[in-house]
């Protein structure tokens, strides 16, 4: 696909970014669109059950943070976690087959919609309550670097990637694991996906400082806000920050400003936001932004793009027929995964 496209380098005052590169970021956004809208048609047709929380709108945060990681750091998320779980490489029928609650689900199909994961990818999890994942993703961070320090391991220092909500910054493990991370110089980057709303309360309604990258100052880290809808932005200010996590400078917050395209849940009417509110946010459409990016740069033709939509749209019907296709999980198996298996 973006393999056969050669075209010169980009430049630009912010980064140097090849071609191959940033037709990587747009595939990747348009795979988590594409794969939320198709979940949404699953989950009406009676497909899926439970809670269902989409990503639409979002896309450039996912994609600008984990693209910017190795293939061996972390990435812990929330309750809207497949998009983030593509990003990392977890392949989409597997995603896919889990929100089935199929026995080729990441998760064998017990952990559904909420609750995505794969050791395999270093994805450490979906996590149903807000700030959760933010113990757990400090933990990974600590490991990294007692791996480095005290075991005198010689790979380069992992990274962690925590995803969180607006919401969650005004928990008691936000401000708790901040002041851990500083204080031990953890290799972790707080990425803040500050949607605007949580479920229904609007983010300026709920924190008394609604700048929350001013919240770092307090801890001693660096705090930064961005766009959250420029991929390329994003992209930057992560590759700053996984720079200095290696290089043992320690953690940094990212507040990246985005918004959901949809509501809260797929059981959510989205009757608390306005039309005015809503049209104003997806006039900035991430996925558009860069395509319109990379036509006016002439990066690449509108048919190159065409064909890496083509694509997705293959990879997800071929998703969706996987999951089907696959087996649920036995009655027999019904205690299987609660403790570790001794294989021995």
């Amino acid at each position: 696909m973006t393999e056969n496209i050669k075209l010169p380098l980009v430049h630009s005052k912010e980064d140097t970014i090849n071609t191959v590169t940033i037709l990587s970021l747009y595939e990747d956004m348009v795979l988590g669109r594409s794969f939320e809208d198709m979940c949404a048609q699953m989950y009406y047709r009676g497909k899926m059950f439970g809670f269902v929380h989409l990503y639409n709108g979002q896309e450039a945060v996912s994609t600008g943070v984990i693209k910017a990681l190795e293939e061996s750091d972390y990435v812990c998320s929330t309750y809207r976690d497949h998009v983030h779980a593509l990003s990392k490489g977890i392949p989409s029928k597997e995603v896919m087959a889990e929100l089935f609650g199929k026995e080729t689900g990441c998760s064998k199909g017990r952990g559904g919609s909420m609750h995505i994961f794969s050791s395999r990818h270093n994805f450490l999890g979906g996590f149903a309550f807000i700030g959760e994942g933010i113990p757990v993703a400090t933990g990974a961070a600590f490991q990294s670097i007692y791996k480095k320090q005290v075991l005198k391991r010689t790979n380069p220092v992992q990274v962690t990637a925590c995803f969180f909500g607006d919401g969650t910054t005004n928990n008691g493990q936000f401000f708790e694991c901040l002041n851990m991370a500083v204080l031990w110089k953890l290799p972790i980057i707080f990425v803040v996906e500050n949607n605007q709303w949580a479920i229904g309360m609007a983010h300026h309604r709920s924190a008394s400082t609604p700048e929350i990258h001013k919240k770092a100052e307090v801890f001693g880290l660096p705090g930064f806000e961005v766009d959250g809808m420029d991929v390329l932005a994003i992209r930057k200010t992560t590759l700053e920050a996984v720079k200095r996590a290696r290089d043992g400078e320690g953690p940094t917050l990212i507040e990246a400003l985005t918004y959901r395209f949809r509501g809260h849940s797929l059981a959510d009417p989205d009757e608390l936001r306005s039309r005015d509110e809503k049209e104003a946010w997806i006039a900035r459409d991430p996925i558009k932004r860069l395509k319109n990016y990379v036509i006016s740069k002439k990066i690449a033709s509108l048919d190159d793009l065409d064909r890496i939509e083509k694509n997705i749209k293959e990879t997800i019907k071929e998703a969706v027929d996987f999951a089907v296709a696959s087996p649920e999980p036995s009655v027999e198996d019904l205690h299987r995964y609660l403790f570790v298996e001794n294989d021995s």
